[in-house]
Formats: structure tokens, sequence, C-alpha cells
């Protein structure tokens, strides 16, 4: 499976940035698709996730109300819609992928095995 995330920039405070993430695989819709990201000197943490087989997502608190994950099967492509962007969501967005994790691991990047290069967001305030 091959994965590959676009769609950063630099963007100021309160602006819209949508990410995406392009896959390869035929299968895709049975997999969990999920944003990471990382802020320089910190660890990589949860953004959000979807099940491509039943579409239920998942979000972390800090973008509760203002990302939206989504999918656009004839493209193969995952997205990240981001509004309301803070200089605290500055980070390398990572996409991953993988078929086989529970619910309850969908917010561990551990869990998965495929992922895209990243791209970089910056918000400027």
């Amino acid at each position: 499976v091959q994965l590959q995330a676009y769609g950063g920039g630099l963007v100021q405070a309160g602006e819209s940035l949508r990410l995406s993430c392009a896959h390869s695989e035929r299968t895709f819709g049975r997999m969990v698709v999920a944003w990471f990201r990382q802020a320089p000197g910190k660890e990589r943490e949860f953004v959000a996730a979807m099940s491509l087989r039943d579409r239920s997502t998942a979000y972390a608190d800090s973008v509760k109300g203002r990302f939206a994950i989504s999918r656009d099967t004839a493209k193969n492509t995952v997205y990240l819609q981001m509004n309301s962007l803070k200089p605290e969501d500055t980070a390398v967005y990572y996409c991953a992928a993988d078929t086989t994790i529970i619910r309850s691991s969908w917010y561990t990047s551990a869990q998965y095995h495929y992922w895209g290069q990243g791209t970089l967001v910056t918000v400027s305030s």
C-alpha cells in the first residue's frame, strides 16, 4: 500500500486548508485511515481517523468541531478538512493506514503499518 499526503502550506490563523491522502490499493475500502501530526520537538499525535468500511470516525479533542475527515472513493483519496486553524496546529501531518486495527487502537501510531511522507502545515498568528 502506497500513501501520498499533500496539500500542506502556510496559512494565517483562522483560515482553512485541506489535506489529501492518495492511496494505491484497491482493497483500501477495508482499511482504517488516520491522520497524525508532529510538531517540532514533540511526539507524533493522533488527529483523526476513519474506517473506510463503515465510515465511522474519531477525532482528537483538540480538533473536534474544526477538522473533518472524509473520503472520495472514486479518487482513492482521504481528506482532512481543517478549519479555524490555530498556530498550535502547526506540524508535519502524516496519513497512515492499516487493515486490522480495532477502534480503541486508532489513536496509536504504532498500530499503523503504512505511512505517507508527510506534508507541512504552518499557521501564522
